[in-house]
């Protein structure tokens, strides 16, 4: 049975958002790890729930970055974030839900330490004025590794695991 134009169309609009939507985490992933608050910042709409495992909930994105410039905008950290095995289903017109897997590493020169996190994300994504935001994401943390670096270079680890109980 042929396929309709309409139904073409349709399957395109959908290829085209969940490309939006990729692109949209990948720009936030990247900014985050190249200390760019201000594309952070324009990766969420104003009321954005950031809720990740072993922080503080935010209910809105200025508060997230404040905290973001203190935490990770210092000389001597140092992120990867690498985000894998997306999933993102189209839940209305202008709302998406996606999964993510991060593994996530983080550098701290000062205190001599290297850890690595697997993190799953869920998040919730809607379009204003044509174009996708971060809504809400929520992330939680499946297993760690932190290392600490000694004088001489050796390495010696310090936790590892499951991840740790927040309160």
């Amino acid at each position: 049975m042929p396929i309709s134009l309409e139904e073409v169309a349709a399957r395109l609009a959908t290829l085209e958002d969940k490309e939006a939507i990729r692109s949209l985490k990948a720009r936030y992933l990247r900014a985050c790890d190249l200390k760019q608050p201000e594309v952070v910042r324009d990766c969420f709409i104003p009321t954005a729930r950031i809720a990740y495992d072993g922080f503080p909930e935010f209910g809105d994105r200025d508060a997230f970055i404040e905290v973001f410039r203190q935490m990770a905008c210092q000389p001597g950290v140092y992120d990867i974030h690498h985000a894998t095995n997306w999933e993102i289903d189209l839940v209305g017109p202008d709302e998406a839900r996606g999964l993510w897997s991060l593994n996530f590493r983080t550098i701290l020169m000062n205190a001599r330490h290297v850890s690595r996190l697997a993190v799953e994300y869920e998040d919730v994504y809607r379009r204003q004025a044509g174009q996708w935001f971060i809504a809400e994401t929520v992330s939680r943390i499946t297993s760690l590794i932190t290392e600490e670096i000694a004088e001489d270079g050796a390495l010696r680890v310090v936790a590892y695991g499951e991840a740790p109980e927040f309160a």
